[in-house]
């Protein structure tokens, strides 16, 4: 395996542990042996668990995002695409292992001192919430800057807890409740 495959080989078997077992719960010598490699190995990719972990969560991140802006993209009607992202967590729920959101999952986790993964979920919960403003902007006209932030943290706000709430509940009707109560944010605007 080459050393770029080498490295992501070691940040998805990883990450599967971190978000099938939790943060805490892996240790080093498990990812070890998930990657079949030695631990000089391991640390010739990354310093520590904690970099491991800032890895898979920009990784899984990426995927998540790029797949988000696929299913907006694919969808015509203005109202589809604002409502794109629960059909992204309902096709998420159905995929095997589905246990909620990573980043969150990985939050409940942390010790006050973890500090440097904090921030990185922390600005992927920001990133998430700006490209959610654009899809608004771009679907609704004439909103002001205010109106605009409302709806995309509705969305934002309607799109977490269906993913914690489908998790805890094993179901995905807090997908279905989320994605039936959206449309009553944008409502009294008018979709382009």
């Amino acid at each position: 395996m080459q050393r770029n495959e080498l490295h992501e080989h070691i940040i998805t078997s990883a990450g599967d542990l971190f978000y099938l077992q939790g943060y805490n719960s892996t240790g080093i010598n498990e990812i070890i042996s998930k990657c079949d490699i030695a631990k000089a190995t391991l640390y010739s990719h990354f310093k520590s668990k904690e970099d491991i972990c800032i890895a898979y969560l920009k990784q899984r991140h990426g995927a998540f995002m790029d797949r988000l802006k696929s299913y907006v993209e694919q969808k015509n009607e203005s109202k589809n695409q604002l409502l794109a992202i629960f059909d992204l967590l309902r096709d998420m729920y159905l995929e095997e292992n589905f246990q909620g959101c990573w980043g969150i999952k990985m939050l409940g986790e942390l010790s006050p001192a973890q500090t440097n993964i904090l921030k990185v979920i922390q600005q992927q919960k920001k990133e998430l919430l700006l490209y959610l403003g654009e899809v608004v902007g771009d679907n609704i006209s004439n909103l002001s800057k205010a109106e605009t932030e409302k709806i995309s943290g509705g969305l934002y706000l309607l799109y977490e807890s269906a993913v914690t709430e489908s998790h805890l509940f094993k179901n995905d009707w807090p997908i279905f409740m989320a994605r039936s109560i959206a449309p009553s944010l944008f409502k009294d605007n008018e979709l382009t």
